[in-house]
C-alpha cells in the first residue's frame, strides 16, 4: 500500500508507436504537481414530454471527450529524453561521447507529427490504493523552463490528449538516482551564433517554446474522440532576461532592434573525461522586445528584457543534453 496522500502518486511515461495507442510506461516523472484531467462534453435531451419536470438521466450523452492539463518539475541529469524529443519533435538516439559513460541527445527544432506520449497517473485514495489514470495520445503542446537566483531549474509541460483509459493496470514506478540542475551551475551567452560570450548581470531566466496545433479534429466514425492533432502555426520562442543594469548590452539590442544568438545552459558534474552532465538551450536568433532600463529607487537598476526566438535562416533551436541515459 502507498502513503494516502500526494506523497504515493506517480506519474509515468512512454513515446507511443501510433497517436493514441497505449504503451505501459517506462519512464517515472518526479514532478511536483500536475493537472491532467479528462474532459467531457455532454448533451442533454430537451424532449417535451406531458407532466415531466426534469430532464431523464437517461437521455444525456457524451458527445466528445479529450484530456488536458500541465505537469510541473525540475529538470533533472537524467530521464528528460521523452519530453524533450516531444516538445522540439526530432527523434533522437543518444549519442556515446568519446568511449565513456557519457551520452549526448541533441534535440533540433522539428515537426511533431507522429510524436505522442502515454502518460499514466497513479492518485492514491486515503486508504493507500494508489488509482489508475491512464492518458493516451498526449501531444506537448508548450513546454517553459525557468531558473533564477537560488532557484533549481524547473520545467511546465501543457499537455492536449486524446483520452482517459482507466481499465490499464498501474505501473510499478521505479526512478533513476537523479539531481536536479540549478542557478549554481548556470550560464548565459550572446553574441555570434557558435562563439558566444558569458553575459554579465543575468539573475533570472525564462523561456517558454510552444507548439501550435489543431486540437479539436473531432470527427464522424471517431466514438467522440480526436484525431491527432496537426499543427496550424508557427512555433513561438518567447522568454525573458531579469537582470542587474551592470552593462549596455541588451539595452543596445534592444535601441537597434538586433539579433544575437543566445545560449542557456546549465553544466552539472563531471560524468567521464571532459564530458559534464549538461543541459542546453541555443536560439540561433533572438530580438529583444522590451525591457529599456527606468530608475524606480534608490537601488539597483533591474530590467527585465523580454525576448523573441527567430529562425536565422540557416540554423534551428535546440536543445542539448548530456547524461548518462543509454537510450530516451
Amino acid at each position: 500500500m502507498a502513503i494516502g496522500s500526494g506523497l504515493g502518486a506517480q506519474l509515468g511515461i512512454a513515446a507511443e508507436s501510433s497517436y493514441g495507442t497505449f504503451l505501459a510506461p517506462t519512464k517515472f516523472v518526479e514532478f511536483t504537481k500536475e493537472s491532467l484531467a479528462l474532459k467531457k462534453t455532454t448533451a442533454q435531451s430537451a424532449g417535451i414530454a406531458a407532466g415531466r419536470l426534469m430532464a431523464l438521466s437517461s437521455r444525456r450523452v457524451v458527445t466528445r471527450r479529450e484530456v488536458s492539463g500541465s505537469f510541473d518539475m525540475e529538470v533533472s541529469n537524467k530521464g528528460m529524453g521523452l519530453l524533450l524529443q516531444t516538445l522540439m519533435g526530432t527523434t533522437v538516439t543518444p549519442v556515446q561521447q568519446g568511449a565513456t559513460a557519457a551520452y549526448l541527445q541533441t534535440h533540433t527544432l522539428a515537426s511533431v507529427a507522429g510524436k505522442s506520449l502515454t502518460i499514466q497517473k497513479g492518485v492514491p485514495l486515503t486508504s493507500g490504493t494508489v488509482t489508475d489514470k491512464t492518458f493516451i495520445g498526449c501531444k506537448i503542446t508548450s513546454g517553459e523552463f525557468s531558473c533564477g537566483v537560488g532557484e533549481m531549474l524547473t520545467g511546465t509541460f501543457e499537455i492536449d490528449g486524446k483520452d482517459c483509459d482507466e481499465s490499464q493496470t498501474l505501473a510499478a514506478a521505479s526512478y533513476s538516482n537523479m539531481s536536479p540542475f540549478h542557478f549554481g551551475q548556470m550560464a548565459l551567452k550572446t553574441g555570434t551564433f557558435g562563439a558566444e560570450t558569458a553575459l554579465d548581470g543575468i539573475r533570472k531566466v525564462n523561456c517558454k517554446i510552444e507548439r501550435p496545433q489543431d486540437v479539436d479534429r473531432f470527427y464522424a466514425n471517431q466514438v467522440a474522440l480526436k484525431k491527432e492533432p496537426i499543427e496550424n502555426d508557427q512555433v513561438k520562442i518567447t522568454g525573458s532576461l531579469e537582470t542587474d543594469y551592470v552593462a549596455t548590452t541588451l539595452d543596445d539590442l534592444h535601441t537597434s532592434d538586433g539579433a544575437t544568438s543566445l545560449v542557456w545552459e546549465f553544466v552539472g558534474p563531471l560524468i567521464a573525461s571532459t564530458f559534464f552532465e549538461t543541459f542546453r538551450l541555443t536560439l540561433p536568433a533572438v530580438k529583444l522586445d522590451e525591457g529599456p532600463p527606468v530608475v524606480d529607487g534608490f537601488g539597483v537598476v533591474k530590467p527585465t528584457f523580454n525576448f523573441t526566438g527567430l529562425f536565422d535562416g540557416t540554423n534551428q533551436p535546440k536543445i542539448e543534453y548530456i547524461s548518462t541515459d543509454v537510450t530516451l
